[in-house]
């Protein structure tokens, strides 16, 4: 398990049918040999596990990745459920450069991001 620094840019949706890398997210995550998200790895470096969504014309947002009793992953900004972005799929999702995934926003609406960089924490680039 490493511990790894991803960027998700917004992909193609109606209101940018070219996507976005003005609109996304950053964060860390312990990912196996795979790429597949490791909840044990997860469970031992959960203060590590931070993410950053970017918003052109907004302001950052800073939370956590957390693991839901639920058994989902999600993007958290504050204590409780009522504003976690819940993330299709992440326990089965292959996190390679150029997949795709699904997090439904604070706004209800399901948003497709494209993984667009992938670096070991140690060696993570400031973006």
């Amino acid at each position: 398990m490493t511990l790894k620094r991803l960027r998700l840019e917004l992909a193609r949706t109606p209101q940018f049918p070219n996507g976005s890398s003005h609109h996304g997210y950053e964060f860390t995550a312990p990912l196996d040999a795979q790429g597949h998200l490791d909840p044990v790895g997860w469970s031992r470096n959960k203060a590590a596990c931070t993410v950053r969504r970017f918003w052109e014309k907004a302001d950052d947002e800073a939370g956590t990745l957390i693991h839901r009793r639920d058994g989902k992953w999600a993007f958290s900004y504050r204590p409780g459920d009522e504003d976690d972005e819940p993330i299709f799929r992440f326990d089965t999702h292959r996190f390679v450069v150029g997949e795709y995934v699904s997090v439904t926003e604070h706004d209800g609406v399901e948003r497709p991001f494209k993984v667009v960089d992938i670096h070991p924490v140690a060696a993570a680039r400031q973006f």
